[in-house]
Protein backbone atom coordinates (compact mmCIF):
# COMPACT_ATOMS: atom_id res chain seq x y z
CA UNK A 1 0.00 0.00 0.00
CA UNK A 2 1.12 4.04 -0.50
CA UNK A 3 -0.19 5.22 2.40
CA UNK A 4 1.50 8.17 3.81
CA UNK A 5 4.10 8.15 1.10
CA UNK A 6 4.96 11.83 -0.17
CA UNK A 7 6.50 12.32 -3.68
CA UNK A 8 6.46 11.37 -7.07
CA UNK A 9 9.22 8.72 -8.30
CA UNK A 10 8.80 10.06 -11.98
CA UNK A 11 10.40 6.84 -13.24
CA UNK A 12 14.27 8.44 -12.00
CA UNK A 13 16.55 6.99 -9.87
CA UNK A 14 16.48 9.06 -6.16
CA UNK A 15 19.79 10.96 -7.09
CA UNK A 16 18.83 11.75 -10.36
CA UNK A 17 15.22 12.87 -9.46
CA UNK A 18 16.79 15.21 -6.34
CA UNK A 19 19.24 16.69 -8.83
CA UNK A 20 16.54 17.20 -11.51
CA UNK A 21 14.13 19.26 -8.87
CA UNK A 22 17.18 21.00 -7.57
CA UNK A 23 17.90 22.06 -11.04
CA UNK A 24 13.97 22.80 -11.23
CA UNK A 25 13.83 25.29 -8.36
CA UNK A 26 17.10 26.89 -9.10
CA UNK A 27 15.60 28.14 -12.50
CA UNK A 28 12.22 28.97 -10.55
CA UNK A 29 13.79 31.02 -8.45
CA UNK A 30 15.81 32.72 -10.96
CA UNK A 31 13.36 33.37 -13.63
CA UNK A 32 10.23 33.22 -12.28
CA UNK A 33 8.58 31.05 -14.31
CA UNK A 34 9.43 27.24 -15.71
CA UNK A 35 7.76 25.24 -18.08
CA UNK A 36 7.82 21.68 -17.80
CA UNK A 37 5.68 18.51 -17.70
CA UNK A 38 2.39 18.70 -15.46
CA UNK A 39 3.62 16.01 -12.93
CA UNK A 40 7.40 17.46 -12.56
CA UNK A 41 5.35 21.10 -11.93
CA UNK A 42 3.20 19.32 -9.24
CA UNK A 43 6.23 17.77 -7.21
CA UNK A 44 7.69 21.32 -7.95
CA UNK A 45 5.19 23.29 -5.97
CA UNK A 46 6.37 21.09 -3.17
CA UNK A 47 10.21 21.83 -3.11
CA UNK A 48 10.29 25.19 -4.14
CA UNK A 49 7.18 25.87 -1.44
CA UNK A 50 9.55 24.64 1.07
CA UNK A 51 12.65 27.14 0.21
CA UNK A 52 10.65 29.91 0.03
CA UNK A 53 9.19 29.03 3.44
CA UNK A 54 12.83 28.78 4.44
CA UNK A 55 13.10 32.04 3.21
CA UNK A 56 10.67 33.91 5.05
CA UNK A 57 12.18 32.39 8.07
CA UNK A 58 15.10 33.98 7.52
CA UNK A 59 17.78 32.76 10.15
CA UNK A 60 21.35 31.33 9.64
CA UNK A 61 20.01 27.62 9.97
CA UNK A 62 17.52 28.13 7.31
CA UNK A 63 19.67 30.55 4.80
CA UNK A 64 22.08 27.14 5.01
CA UNK A 65 19.37 24.43 4.51
CA UNK A 66 18.05 26.81 1.56
CA UNK A 67 21.66 26.25 0.27
CA UNK A 68 21.71 22.65 0.14
CA UNK A 69 18.66 22.82 -2.40
CA UNK A 70 19.46 25.81 -4.75
CA UNK A 71 22.44 25.34 -6.61
CA UNK A 72 23.37 28.99 -6.66
CA UNK A 73 24.18 31.33 -4.08
CA UNK A 74 23.28 34.52 -5.92
CA UNK A 75 19.75 33.01 -6.19
CA UNK A 76 19.19 32.18 -2.42
CA UNK A 77 20.47 35.84 -1.59
CA UNK A 78 17.79 37.31 -3.78
CA UNK A 79 15.52 35.14 -2.24
CA UNK A 80 15.63 35.42 1.44
CA UNK A 81 16.02 39.64 0.36
CA UNK A 82 12.73 39.62 -1.48
CA UNK A 83 10.44 36.84 0.17
CA UNK A 84 9.58 38.45 3.05
CA UNK A 85 8.08 41.47 1.42
CA UNK A 86 6.34 39.09 -1.46
CA UNK A 87 5.43 36.27 0.75
CA UNK A 88 5.00 37.85 3.93
CA UNK A 89 1.58 37.57 4.44
CA UNK A 90 1.00 34.47 2.85
CA UNK A 91 1.12 31.45 4.51
CA UNK A 92 1.57 28.96 1.44
CA UNK A 93 0.32 28.10 -1.94
CA UNK A 94 3.46 30.81 -3.18
CA UNK A 95 3.42 28.89 -6.51
CA UNK A 96 1.05 28.38 -9.44
CA UNK A 97 0.46 25.75 -12.15
CA UNK A 98 -1.13 26.51 -15.41
CA UNK A 99 -1.99 24.14 -18.11
CA UNK A 100 -0.50 25.04 -21.59
CA UNK A 101 -1.77 21.86 -23.68
CA UNK A 102 0.26 19.10 -24.86
CA UNK A 103 4.31 19.35 -26.09
CA UNK A 104 4.40 18.40 -30.27
CA UNK A 105 7.29 16.09 -29.72
CA UNK A 106 5.41 13.76 -27.79
CA UNK A 107 1.76 15.01 -26.86
CA UNK A 108 3.34 14.59 -22.67
CA UNK A 109 1.22 17.52 -21.08
CA UNK A 110 2.49 21.25 -20.33
CA UNK A 111 2.66 23.46 -17.73
CA UNK A 112 3.90 26.61 -16.61
CA UNK A 113 5.05 26.85 -12.59
CA UNK A 114 5.08 30.78 -11.89
CA UNK A 115 5.89 32.48 -8.53
CA UNK A 116 2.86 34.30 -7.09
CA UNK A 117 3.06 37.83 -5.36
CA UNK A 118 4.16 40.87 -6.80
CA UNK A 119 7.76 41.35 -7.42
CA UNK A 120 9.14 43.88 -4.89
CA UNK A 121 10.41 47.01 -6.95
CA UNK A 122 14.83 47.00 -6.89
CA UNK A 123 17.38 49.42 -6.50
CA UNK A 124 18.83 48.92 -9.86
CA UNK A 125 15.15 49.52 -11.34
CA UNK A 126 14.03 52.38 -8.94
CA UNK A 127 17.08 54.51 -10.29
CA UNK A 128 16.21 53.86 -14.65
Amino acid sequence: MRHRKAGVKLNRTASHRKAMFRNLVTSLLKHDRIKTTDAKAKELRRWADHVITLAKRGDLHARRQALSIVREKAVVHRLFEEAPQRFGDVAGGYTRVVKMGYRNGDSAPVSIVELTGEKPETAKSAKK
